[in-house]
């Protein structure tokens, strides 16, 4: 009931948003009250991104068990720990935490994927979380309902529920990191 969401239109134009303009907005809900602001940003290095993390206390950096998305990553740490305003104005740093994304425990056995360890060991900041790969993703997003809300029988949206108790400060093991074991009809018929 305390969720608010101010959707931002999106424009042909990368460079439409501004810095004085995000800070502006950025004030304004902080006047506001709001204890929490999230700032999603667009995949990849671009205006969107930099608007994002320039005025952020707190990063979560998400990646994909994909060397070009972990490289993405990397650059993009670099650049809040030089380019965020706590950077340029010598203050403590910006806090940064790890999201691996569409982990498959299967493919990274397989060596088809990183794991979450080598990701973690390339990037140098603390993992707060593993989200397994899911259909529910997509059917989530097709029905317009959050993965997180589909109970406890869904492993993506058990495993965001894990990283808000950890990002809380709660303690709660890493899970989806190792493939699940599979049963005796399973490995007789290949699946």
């Amino acid at each position: 009931e305390h969720l608010f969401i101010l959707p931002a239109s999106q424009t042909r134009d990368k460079d439409a948003l501004t810095l004085e303009g995000v800070e502006k907005v950025l004030e304004g809900l902080k006047d506001m009250g709001m204890e929490y602001i999230i700032c999603d940003s667009p995949a990849g290095i671009e205006n969107g991104a930099t608007q994002a993390m320039r005025h952020a206390d707190i990063a979560l950096v998400c990646t994909n068990p994909e060397l070009s998305s972990v490289r993405d990553s990397d650059k993009m740490i670099s650049i809040i720990q030089s380019k965020s305003r706590r950077a340029e104005e010598q203050r403590d740093p910006v806090q940064q935490y790890l999201l691996i994304t569409r982990y498959e425990a299967e493919k990274v056995v397989g060596e088809a994927m990183l794991s979450a360890a080598d990701i973690q060991e390339m990037l140098g900041i603390p993992l707060l979380g593993v989200v397994p790969e899911g259909e529910e993703v997509l059917k989530s997003t097709n029905l317009g309902r959050p993965v997180i809300t589909q109970g406890a029988e869904c492993d993506t949206g058990a495993a965001y529920e894990d990283v808000v108790k950890r990002f809380l400060g709660e303690e709660c093991p890493l899970r989806f990191t190792q493939p699940k074991e599979k049963g005796f009809l399973s490995g007789l018929f290949g699946k």
